[in-house]
């Protein structure tokens, strides 16, 4: 199935299709007057056409939920993309004093990879041809995860070394002993943190 989208005619990128979500969950693409299905907006997403779903009755944005919804249908087809301990990891997220670090993080290390994903499939042609490169490929998503997981515990060390979150001090009395050190400490994790988001944007290249 191939979508595709109206361009402008200056060449600029065309504005996001609006796209209706009615009561009874179908979904109507007001640029085509059509019912579309989530098959359809996932093909939309792989094809690089931006849109936007809104609730039919109230206008309100339910993007998000809906792409969250493809994500689902997708890995009940089979199609396992989201590791177990990922996904927990990323539930017990929901709630912490340190998860409005979590969308930035997902969204600069998916753009990586995107980055990257045309190096990889020209590196699999060159040299493997028919062949999959497991062996390269599998290296580079454990360095993903550990990267993950390590950025997580700088997130939170608190939780990951199963201490406390300390309290702040009381009206009137000054900064606790060790405050600074501990705020010191945070920020260099944090320094460490964006020096590795970068090194992970040479993470797949070409090798010599």
């Amino acid at each position: 199935m191939a979508v595709s989208g109206d361009q402008t005619k200056s060449g600029e990128k065309p504005a996001p299709v609006r796209i209706k979500k009615y009561a009874n969950r179908r979904l109507y693409n007001t640029a085509t007057s059509s019912y579309v299905t989530l098959d359809y907006l996932a093909q939309m997403v792989r094809e690089g056409l931006d849109f936007t779903v809104e609730d039919a009755k109230t206008g309100e944005d339910i993007t998000r939920s809906v792409l969250t919804q493809i994500i689902v249908e997708e890995e009940s087809k089979g199609q396992n993309m989201l590791p177990i301990n990922f996904l927990r990891q990323l539930i017990s997220l929901y709630g912490d004093n340190l998860q409005f670090l979590v969308p930035g993080y997902l969204e600069k290390s998916m753009e990586s990879f995107a980055t990257n994903q045309e190096q990889i499939r020209q590196y699999m042609k060159d040299n493997f041809g028919a062949v999959f490169p497991l062996d390269r490929l599998e290296e580079m998503s454990k360095q993903n995860m550990a990267f993950f997981q390590q950025a997580m515990s700088m997130w939170n060390p608190f939780k990951a070394t199963g201490g406390t979150v300390p309290t702040p001090p009381e009206k009137g009395e000054g900064p606790r002993a060790g405050s600074g050190d501990e705020l010191s400490d945070l920020k260099a994790q944090m320094q460490a943190l964006q020096k590795q988001l970068e090194l992970l944007t040479k993470v797949g290249g070409k090798p010599d």
